[in-house]
Order: structure tokens, then C-alpha cells, then sequence
């Protein structure tokens, strides 16, 4: 009979560049991720959401008239949830913001656009009028926790790693 199950306890990482590697390397292959936001009754929501990386600030091109987009005007909070069939997984707890400003809504579609897939993509597939539309819309993510674990892992005992912003 194999060791007892016991819930399983993270290591917290004082640098974020402890886990970048991995992080790295699982967000840009798992690429969709769920992503949780909460209504205005306190009431959980997810959808699978298509998150791009610069170290530990996301961003998320997305139509700012969306369902998700009223849930996080009352509130910023969300959770997002990566998983692949190894059971690796990444988890991110952020606050969420509008980038408003034009020069930086046109870097984050260049950046969508110059990374190769399937990691990027071209905005244009989904925003015909381009990164000044009216209809796109991009949510920076600011991470206060990110977690990198993996379910072979709790198999042979080695515990998950959080970062915390």
C-alpha cells in the first residue's frame, strides 16, 4: 500500500524567477486557460480565455461589452486555471484593468501578432478594424499569487511552488 494522501502544502518562492521557467513553459504550450470572475450576487463564472505573458503581467484581448467585462466592474478579482492531460497545471489569482491607452493597446496587439502560435495569434482574425476598434479591448492582469504544480508531484511528495506578488 502506497504512502496516505495528505493535502498537499505549497512552498512560497520568494522570487518570481524560481518559477518563470516553468511558468513559461506550461503557459505557452497549455495556452487556453479558465478563466473565473465573480457577478454581481458573489456568484462564480468561467470561460476559457487565451492569456499572452510579459513575466508576471498578462494581458487578455477580449470585447470590453461582454458579460465578463460587467462582472469585473463590480469586481476587479479574477482566477485563471491552466491544465493539460500530465496534470500539469498553473494558477493565477489577479486583479484585473482596462488598458486604455492607445499606444499600449497597439503594443499588446503587436505583441499577440509576433508571437508565434500557438501562443499568439493574429487580433485581426477576431478585430477586422484593428487595435483602435471600438470593439477591442484588453485586460491587463496583475498577479498577486501564481502557483506551478503538477500531480505527479503530489505522487512522490514534492510540494507545489506559489509566488506571491
Amino acid at each position: 500500500m502506497g504512502r496516505p494522501w495528505t493535502w498537499r502544502r505549497a512552498v512560497d518562492v520568494q522570487d518570481f524567477a524560481e518559477i518563470k521557467e516553468e511558468f513559461d513553459r506550461r503557459v505557452q504550450r497549455i495556452v487556453w486557460c479558465s478563466v473565473a470572475t465573480v457577478d454581481r450576487k458573489g456568484r462564480p463564472r468561467s470561460r476559457i480565455l487565451h492569456p499572452i505573458w510579459e513575466g508576471t503581467t498578462g494581458y487578455i484581448a477580449t470585447g470590453p461589452d461582454t458579460l465578463k467585462a460587467k462582472h469585473l466592474a463590480a469586481n476587479p478579482y479574477v482566477s485563471l486555471s491552466y491544465w493539460d492531460p500530465k496534470h500539469e497545471q498553473v494558477h493565477v489569482d489577479a486583479r484585473a484593468e482596462w488598458v486604455t491607452d492607445a499606444a499600449d493597446r497597439r503594443r499588446i496587439w503587436e505583441l499577440f501578432k509576433a508571437t508565434p502560435e500557438p501562443y499568439g495569434y493574429d487580433p485581426a482574425m477576431i478585430w477586422k478594424d484593428g487595435p483602435d476598434a471600438p470593439g477591442f479591448g484588453v485586460l491587463k492582469l496583475t498577479p498577486w499569487r501564481i502557483e506551478v504544480w503538477a500531480l505527479k508531484d503530489m505522487a512522490t511528495g514534492v510540494e507545489s511552488r506559489v509566488w506571491r506578488g
